[in-house]
């Protein structure tokens, strides 16, 4: 076993093109480190919807450009296969450790293949990218971006021509034909060739960004923003300004992009600790809401004061509100969200006679909802202009919300009081969720394995009315590793997670409320069950 790891290693050192992780590498091999290499070389990183996403190092379970190039070298042989022999390729990338080296590294495999690569002038959020596909007519685009990974993470993300991420069989597909690379030295990567982009789609883009606000509407609400240490903050401040916004007040320490994130433990809106710059600038400001995107800027985050604190808004609570002030705004088309996402939209859609429609997790799946109007994921993605980015977008979401902070501002209302109003005329849909990091992903399998042969019969007190293993698909849903069971007033579903190590629950209870007056009885009671639920669910998981 251990002669024949140090062989395979010695075999990808010969062929790494990185000066990094050769001597990363070959230190290893000297050192004769098995338990380093082992894991390196336990397999490969595999492709899939979410294209590749993993620690940066040397080895083939691991980023790197060896990988990349290998990814790449697959993408075109496969745009190849679809017709696309001299398509175009657009490339994005963010501001991570080695981003810009796989940028480079697929424009080069794409420019040796014969297709036509473009990259973006420099880091910019992935939203950018995705609408850039679209405008130019592209055949596919590729991100390189780790989203909010922590930092030793970098990944890459395919999207076809459409301008949505790919979903299966494209991912199959795509991966066959990586692993029908059989050594670097059989993709010509050319030293030039390819073109860099200017300004010119990052204008159109911004431009694009003031279609999503109503023409007239108030303008007047203040803000603070994190870039969260990303490559959000000029592309957000530029469609601000446009805009007519006042410039929001910077949280300096995560302004400006740093592949280290050395402020925070991950670069997560979602994760504890990570707004706490954020809410001590809005201490300082007094703003009348706080926006954080995560790094790549395809997420955004909102925050609001509550009796002199800062709480975040979850995102299901953001994706209310949207949709409510894009009802209000007269919005026509269909309203579409994830399964994991709170019921609470398709109450609004249905009261406002709009289509709406469930999809798998992922923008991958909402972004090709026929006749899309408004899409979001209680994880901060929201998709509020479709027509031109077919995913989430940070930048034109923050716009959107800002727009509404603004037009309640001039009633002498806030975000939570429209959010009071939308509990009392559809009921208080409260959503947590029991996330679960693992070291050993085996602790994910022989979770979904317990609750499949032992599935529980009640959580809370409340009878499962409904248990469905979503693997089998469902009338309206393609199969997923999933479980999800419906209960009195209330819902929840279990997934392992498509990006992280994590064992993901997704609970939303509904408590009804007949006025204003019943709403702080309404979020104890729900609070109390929701509580109750993650506890009896642990339990039944074994975790």
């Amino acid at each position: 076993m251990h002669d024949d790891l140090i062989t395979r290693a010695k075999a990808w050192l010969e062929e790494d093109p990185d000066p990094e992780t050769r001597a990363e590498l070959a230190k290893l091999i000297d050192a004769g480190d098995v338990t380093e290499l082992a894991p390196r070389f336990s397999g490969t990183l595999q492709f899939g919807t979410a294209g590749l996403r993993g620690e940066l190092g040397a080895g083939p379970m691991r980023m790197n450009r060896t990988v990349v190039i290998r990814a790449a070298a697959g993408l075109a042989a496969y745009l190849k296969s679809q017709g696309h022999t001299d398509g175009l390729v657009v490339i994005g990338y963010d501001a991570r450790h080695k981003s810009e080296d796989f940028a480079r590294d697929t424009a080069a495999v794409m420019t040796g293949a014969g297709l036509r690569a473009a990259v973006l002038p420099r880091p910019l959020p992935t939203p950018v990218l995705a609408y850039a596909i679209r405008h130019l007519g592209a055949a596919a685009g590729v991100e390189v971006t780790a989203s909010h990974n922590p930092p030793r993470d970098n990944g890459y993300k395919v999207y076809l021509g459409d301008g949505s991420q790919i979903v299966p069989p494209a991912d199959a597909d795509i991966a066959a034909e990586i692993d029908a690379v059989r050594s670097l030295n059989d993709v010509p990567r050319p030293d030039s060739g390819w073109e860099t982009l200017d300004d010119s789609v990052l204008d159109a883009y911004l431009a694009r960004t003031d279609e999503v606000l109503a023409a007239g509407s108030p303008r007047t609400a203040r803000t603070v923003y994190t870039a969260m240490h990303g490559v959000g903050k000029d592309v957000l401040l530029a469609a601000f300004e446009r805009a007519g916004f006042p410039a929001p007040a910077l949280v300096a320490e995560q302004a400006d992009p740093d592949p280290d994130f050395p402020t925070v433990a991950f670069p997560n809106p979602e994760e504890p600790g990570a707004m706490d710059l954020a809410f001590a600038k809005a201490r300082e400001t007094d703003p009348d809401l706080v926006i954080a995107n995560d790094p790549d800027a395809d997420r955004c985050a909102v925050a609001v004061g509550e009796n002199d604190e800062w709480r975040m808004l979850r995102g299901d609570e953001v994706g209310a509100l949207l949709a409510a002030h894009l009802v209000n705004r007269g919005a026509r088309g269909t309203f579409a969200e994830s399964i994991v996402s709170s019921s609470l939209l398709g109450r609004i859609a249905e009261k406002a006679g709009l289509p709406y429609e469930e999809t798998l997790t992922g923008f991958k799946w909402i972004a090709r909802v026929d006749g899309l109007r408004y899409g979001y994921e209680e994880a901060l993605g929201y998709c509020v202009d479709p027509e031109g980015v077919r995913d989430k977008d940070g930048i034109t979401a923050a716009l959107l919300i800002t727009e509404l902070a603004s037009a309640l501002k001039e009633e002498g209302r806030t975000l939570l009081d429209l959010l009071d109003d939308l509990a009392v005329e559809h009921g208080l849909h409260a959503t947590d969720q029991l996330s679960v990091r693992v070291e050993d992903l085996s602790v994910i399998a022989d979770a979904m394995r317990r609750l499949r042969e032992q599935p529980p019969t009640e959580l809370a007190g409340l009878a499962i009315t409904r248990a469905e293993d979503l693997t089998r698909g469902t009338e309206t849903l393609p199969p997923t590793d999933g479980l999800r069971y419906t209960l009195e007033g209330a819902r929840v579903i279990v997934r392992p997670s498509g990006t992280e190590p994590k064992l993901k629950c997704y609970l939303e209870v509904v408590v009804p409320v007949a006025t204003h007056a019943d709403l702080p009885a309404a979020r104890a009671e729900a609070a109390d069950l929701l509580a109750t639920i993650k506890r009896d669910l642990s339990t039944a998981a074994g975790i």
